[in-house]
Order: C-alpha cells, then structure tokens, then sequence
C-alpha cells in the first residue's frame, strides 16, 4: 500500500470515529463499513441526540495527544527541550529536520481534530432541520467552530502557510490550496465572528449543561490572538475590551493554584481542556499525559506518587529574568529546583544569595532530586502529591491543561494600546498593573510595548510558546540567540513533514521559490 492511500485510510477512519463516537459502542476502526452504514441511517428526526456531536468534539479537544503541546511550545527563551527526543532539542535551537515524527504526528493530530470538528458541524446541520428550536443547533455550530479556529491557529503559528479544510472529507484537502499565514488568521478572525452571536454570554464555569464549555469570550479570545498576529492591534484592542468589560472574568487571586486543583475552571479561565478521576481512589480516569513534564527522580510528599519522564525544562535565562525582576510567587509557581540546578544559579557570583523560596522541596513538600536531564522542571505543569486524588499514583492525574487565561486578555488589550490602537475600557498601565499586582509587584506607569513583553515572559513561561511568538511578531529576535542559539528570520516556520509532502503536492509547490 503506497503512503497516499494509507494516509487516506487513516484520515477517513478517524472521521468515522468522529462521527460515530456516541452512536456505537464497538471500535469503528474494527468493522468501518458497518459504522459507516450507522452514519448514513442516522434518524436525524431525535434531535436530543444532536447534543452527542458536542460531546464528542469537546472530547476531542481535550484529548490533546503529549506531543503537539511540545512542538507548539519549545522554541522560546523560556524553556529547554530535555529528555531523548534529539530532533526536539534541535528544533529548540532551530535547526529543524522534516522527518521528524513529532512533526508529523502533531500536524496529523491537529488536523485530524479539524476534520472531526467539521463532521461534527456537518451532522449537526442535519440534526437542524428537525430541531424544534434550531438556534441550539446553531450554538452547538458556533462551539464546535471556535475550537476548529484555536487549532488551526495553533496549526497557522507553525506552519505559517497551510491547508483551511472545507469538509470533513479527508479526499477534499488534495483540493484545496494552500492558505497563506495571513489568510488562515483572517480566516480564523472571520470564523469567529460568525460564531459569536450563536454562542453563551456568560463565563464559562457558570454553563450547566457543558460546565467550562466554550463561550462568546472563548471566539473573542481566538479572534484576539488570530488578529495579534495579523498585528491588526485595534481588532485585538476590540475583542479583549469586549471581554474585559463583561465582567465576567477576574484573575485567581492566588497564582500559585492557579495551575493546580483550585484553578480548575477558575473565575480566571477562558478555555481549559478537562479532565478527572470523578473524585474516586480508582476505576474510570481522563487525563492529560502529564508525565512528559514531570520529574524523573523526585521523593513525593504522598509516598508512591508517580514519576514523570523530565522533558520540559526552564531555561536558566529565564529563571535569571525572574530573580533580576524580584519575582516570588510567579517564579516558585514557574520553576521547580533541583539541587544541581540551584548551584548553577549560585555559580553565577550575580546570583550567589537567593530568595528563601529557591529551593528543591515545594511549599507542598515535595522534594525534587537531581537528574542528569535536567536542572528545572516546569512548575506550571506540576501539581503536587498532596492534591493527588487518594489512591491516584499518576503524575498531575485528575487536573486541567489551562489553554487561555483572563491574564492572557489583559495583556493582550495593553499590548495592542502600546502598538497604538485605542480603547475606552482600560489603558494599558491598569490592564498591566493588574497583573503585577496579583504577582505581588509594584505597579508601573507609562508602560511601553517592552514592559508588556517583559510581563508576558513573566507571566506565561512555560505556556503554549507566548514567548517565542510574541518576540518573533515583534521581530525582537535577539533575545533568541542565547546559549549558542542563532534565530534567523527564516526559522519562524517550521518545515512541512516530509510525510505530507508525499501525499500533498500543492505543499511542495508552496515550498519552492517563486
């Protein structure tokens, strides 16, 4: 079998996956032709079946495989790719290789999802026809639509020119032609807008029937983002101020748990992917694989705790900007210590007395040991022993992954009044003083574009790849060139997989010079 046809295989049977998630409870991939009979005899006529196709997408959307978050993520100043995966720490340091199956599989799983989003708005539609109130169907459409944009924006920031799917249908996208970065976030921006009339005006943890789904400030959240990096700064002025002044949303006021049990589904969330072990010592669990980021030598509080595998690990620059800010809760949240790593800052005669805080046990007593894969571990990822679910071994088992925050929106309103756009909800000096205030720092005034940079680094180190994006848009690229790191300016994207330039040609034809 030739790769095309075993790539169409597999996008086709995820979409029977997708479309069958809540009508069949055998594996589709085991009998496709008899689950294919079940989509095309579906009885759209009992619509409170149409509910199931949100279901599944939400599943879908949290069922975020440990790789893509990764390669969305690593190549900033804040963090370091440890562990064995070489081709990770080389794109770390930019040098990127095609043929590496974290690439390839993330694209696929991005993509993948999308392709079960629009199965999901498809069948909805059908659904509609018999709704007896059809603006639930819409909704339903709208929901499912906002976590279509977040994915392909985070496919966009990638790739930069890729492929907007029209359909589920995974033959269509030899079709389709290739979008420029540009166009896939006008796309995104445009998508977003058409779902927002459609969809709930209160925040997210205040919805009964999906708790913590998507919201009107989700689809202004992405459009937001999408037009950040259109550098369309009163289009993101916009969208954040509409969700600034709901007053739906205010930051948890306690950083430090606010990555752990309590800040799951905070007043602070925007979208978390959700996952639990329904309160119970064993049986059913969903769950982030948390173990790429957890230490692999470590004597828990809760004796039996489970390890991780230490992939995930700040960069001493990072931990350096943080001490040089005077930074407490925000760093002790950020960065776990280990002893070898602690005496590395030491070495430094600049950072030869550290704050009491530094040190490789956690305020929840946990005790992390050296490892030669790592001197830090992300604290943004860790949740410590003792919130651990009794008799749950798992690392971080039972919490959410924090996808967009209210801190995000604040900072995004400041940073596009400092790139000159205007706003009437809330300067840039309040919308960043909020922030550091919560952080236990001194407010500043006349806040310039790189105090906003500066508070973003500060804020979401270790986050879904702010920081590399942030700079790169500002083409602030400087301060990518450290520990024998050389960013150039063609570097921003990645390479397409060398798997889908086999199966899609218009992808190589994007690639070759005008």
């Amino acid at each position: 079998m030739n790769m095309r046809s075993f790539r169409y295989i597999k996008y086709t049977a995820a979409m029977i996956v997708a479309l069958m998630i809540a009508v069949s409870c055998n594996d589709p991939l085991d009998d496709p032709l008899q689950n294919q009979d079940i989509v095309e005899n579906t009885d759209y006529t009992q619509t409170q079946n149409m509910i199931l196709m949100l279901y599944g997408s939400y599943a879908e959307l949290n069922d975020l495989q440990w790789e893509t978050f990764p390669i969305i993520a690593v190549r900033g100043d804040d963090v370091n790719a440890a562990g064995d995966q070489f081709p990770l720490q080389e794109t770390d340091v930019f040098r990127y290789d095609r043929n590496f199956w974290m690439y390839n599989s993330t694209w696929l799983n991005l993509y993948t999802d999308i392709l079960y989003f629009h199965g999901a708005m498809e069948e909805i539609e059908k659904y509609k026809e018999f709704a007896p109130n059809p603006s639930v169907a819409d909704q339903y459409i709208a929901e499912v639509k906002v976590m279509r944009g977040f994915e392909l924006l985070q496919l966009a920031r990638l790739w930069g020119d890729i492929l907007i799917p029209r359909t589920s249908q995974p033959s269509d996208l030899y079709n389709v032609e290739v979008s420029t970065y540009a166009e896939v976030l006008q796309h995104i921006s445009d998508q977003m807008d058409e779902a927002l009339p459609m969809l709930p005006t209160v925040h997210p943890n205040q919805r009964t029937d999906v708790p913590g789904g998507v919201t009107e400030a989700t689809a202004l959240a992405v459009k937001a983002m999408a037009n950040l990096e259109l550098q369309n700064y009163q289009a993101v002025a916009d969208a954040t101020g509409e969700i600034i002044s709901s007053g739906l949303f205010e930051l948890m006021t306690d950083y430090y748990q606010l990555f752990k049990i309590p800040g799951k589904l905070s007043d602070e969330s925007i979208l978390q992917l959700q996952y639990s072990d329904f309160g119970a010592s064993s049986g059913t669990t969903t769950r982030y694989l948390w173990n790429f980021f957890g230490p692999a030598a470590w004597v828990p509080a809760v004796a039996g705790s489970g390890n991780g595998w230490g992939f995930w690990e700040p960069s001493i620059k990072f931990v350096k900007f943080m001490l040089d800010r005077g930074e407490n809760v925000r760093l002790e949240t950020s960065v776990l210590f280990t002893p070898d790593g602690i005496d590395t800052i030491q070495s430094d005669p600049n950072y030869a007395d550290l704050p009491a805080f530094v040190s490789n046990t956690t305020r929840d007593g946990d005790l992390f040991e050296n490892h030669p894969r790592y001197d830090f571990l992300s604290g943004k990822q860790y949740l410590p022993s003792v919130q651990l679910t009794e008799g749950r071994i798992q690392y971080g088992e039972n919490n959410n992954f924090t996808c967009i925050r209210y801190a995000e929106i604040l900072l995004m309103h400041a940073e596009a009044l400092t790139e000159g756009a205007s706003s009437s909800v809330m300067s840039a000096d309040d919308a960043v003083n909020a922030v550091r205030v919560r952080a236990g720092l001194t407010g500043i005034s006349g806040v310039t574009l790189d105090d906003v940079l500066d508070e973003k680094y500060a804020e979401f180190g270790m986050e879904w790849g702010l920081r590399f994006y942030d700079l790169v848009r500002h083409g602030k690229i400087e301060e990518l060139n450290y520990g024998g790191r050389t960013y150039q300016a063609d570097d921003r994207f990645l390479p397409y997989p060398l798997e889908q330039l086999d199966i899609l040609p218009q992808l190589k034809e994007a690639e070759e010079p005008a």
